[in-house]
Formats: C-alpha cells, sequence, structure tokens
C-alpha cells in the first residue's frame, strides 16, 4: 500500500465542509451562532 501523500491545507478544508454538510446538526448550530452573532450587531 503506497503511504497517502500530504493534504494541502485546501484539501483539508474541502474535507472539512463536507463533513460538516454531512452533518446537519453541526450546520444548525453555526447557523444559530452566525444569526445571533448578526442580531446583537444589529441592536
Amino acid at each position: 500500500m503506497r503511504k497517502k501523500r500530504k493534504l494541502t491545507f485546501n484539501e483539508l478544508v474541502l474535507e472539512n465542509k463536507l463533513q460538516i454538510l454531512k452533518d446537519q446538526e453541526i450546520l444548525e448550530r453555526i447557523e444559530k451562532k452566525i444569526e445571533e452573532k448578526y442580531t446583537a450587531k444589529a441592536k
């Protein structure tokens, strides 16, 4: 078996994004945090 080459930063980010998209619960929590930030700034 060949050694897996080192991933670039962009590949890691992409992999992470795909993982988050699979995990809807994490996605919803992130969206909630973003919304809270914007509503706090708007006040």
